[in-house]
């Protein structure tokens, strides 16, 4: 049942980006940022995190995962650090991923060339 619910949350978050791309005259880079702003913004509400229990993978694989995390860990750490923790907590969780894309960004730079 899990992997149902998964399926059904990701593709329903994937259905609304594809029908705001199809339907209005944003960007892709727009849609986004939209849904990574929906993602800290649900997450601020503690929305997110029964989103994540109730669904697992299906919620966590989105991109607005990562405003959720951004927001999990700045709010998380805000607490224990009091204003400087917002700053300092806002990259914990998502640290792996940003390295990991940057690393993999770079590799592949080196091993394709860009068209004209």
């Amino acid at each position: 049942m899990i992997y149902l619910r998964a399926f059904l949350v990701a593709g329903t978050i994937c259905t609304i980006g594809q029908l705001i791309l199809d339907n209005t005259k944003l960007t892709p880079g727009h849609i986004t940022a939209l849904f990574v702003v929906c993602g800290a913004f649900l997450d601020i509400f503690n929305l997110y995190d029964k989103l994540v229990i109730f669904a697992g993978g299906g919620a966590l694989v989105p991109i607005t995962s990562f405003g959720h995390l951004l927001i999990h860990g700045a709010l998380e750490n805000s607490v224990k650090y009091g204003i400087t923790g917002l700053a300092m907590g806002m990259f914990d969780l998502t640290a792996s991923g940003i390295t990991s894309a940057i690393v993999i960004a770079f590799i592949l730079s080196l091993i394709f060339k860009p068209k004209d």
